[in-house]
């Protein structure tokens, strides 16, 4: 399996790099089109310079090998399911019905919503340890998460959903989330966005959304939109209270319809 030569990816653009990280991330031509606002003949002209650049004659593999040598901050899942362009369908029929992949989906997006692991070794420094600390510690939103499950239908709600949020030094949101299913399954996300709005793949093994968006409109709120093959899937909105030991979730599916109940409740828990 060759690699890339070293110094290649310093001849790529910030665009070029851009659109190979979303390519590594199992983004297709169409759906990164679609979340850059660009023509799908401008994203298939930036992917032509930038393997004239490296030499590499496949787009995905120099999207393989750029994230091989840790080009960007983040690991990325190349799983069949990550590399999946199929749209999600969201139910347009009148009322919302929890089941048992919604709620996966409510409870585990927001993490599988924040993006990917940092890659190992990014804050050693002590002043980058210091600097993370001072984040976690100032944030609302850091710490874990309990949801309260007795909110939803007893048929259907989960044994436990936990949600780990720490802030990083460089000012994006890591997050973890663990969900206990009632047929003994595990789901595990865990993921690291940015809160500039700018959409990153999704990690974990949920393969309803492929990219979020994060943005922080105050310390308290955060907001996501998650998608699956560029089309948006939903906005969540987490708030925490003035008291800093709960924090409500709020979910709008892209087709307008809300869940019952209108929001759901988180305890602090460490």
């Amino acid at each position: 399996m060759s690699t890339l030569p070293t110094g290649a990816a310093d001849t790529l653009s910030a665009k070029e790099l851009e659109i190979l990280r979303l390519l590594a991330g199992g983004h297709t031509v169409k759906s990164i089109a679609a979340q850059l606002e660009r023509s799908e003949a401008s994203i298939n002209e930036r992917l032509r310079e930038a393997r004239r650049k490296t030499g590499v004659g496949s787009s995905r593999e120099l999207a393989r090998q750029l994230a091989a040598q840790k080009i960007w901050d983040e690991e990325i899942d190349l799983s069949p399911s990550a590399r999946s362009s199929e749209a999600l369908s969201v139910p347009r029929k009148p009322g919302f019905v929890w089941t048992k992949g919604r709620i996966a989906m409510a409870f585990l997006l927001p993490a599988a919503v924040l993006g990917l692991a940092l890659a190992a070794g990014t804050a050693t420094r002590p002043e980058a340890v210091e600097t993370a600390q001072t984040a976690q510690a100032t944030s609302p939103l850091a710490g874990r998460w309990s949801l309260d499950v007795t909110r939803l239908p007893e048929n259907e709600r989960p044994l436990d959903v936990t949600i780990t949020f720490t802030p990083q030094a460089d000012g994006r949101m890591h997050t973890v989330v663990l969900i206990e299913n009632r047929d003994g399954g595990t789901i595990k996300a865990e993921s690291t966005a940015a809160t500039d709005g700018v959409a990153v793949p999704v990690g974990g093994n949920f393969a309803e959304v492929d990219s979020v968006a994060l943005r922080q409109p105050a310390p308290d709120t955060l907001v996501m939109t998650l998608a699956k093959g560029g089309e948006r899937v939903s906005t969540r909105v987490y708030t925490v209270a003035k008291n800093g030991q709960s924090m409500t979730e709020t979910i709008v599916w892209a087709n307008g319809e809300m869940p019952d109940p209108k929001a759901v409740v988180f305890k602090r828990t460490g």
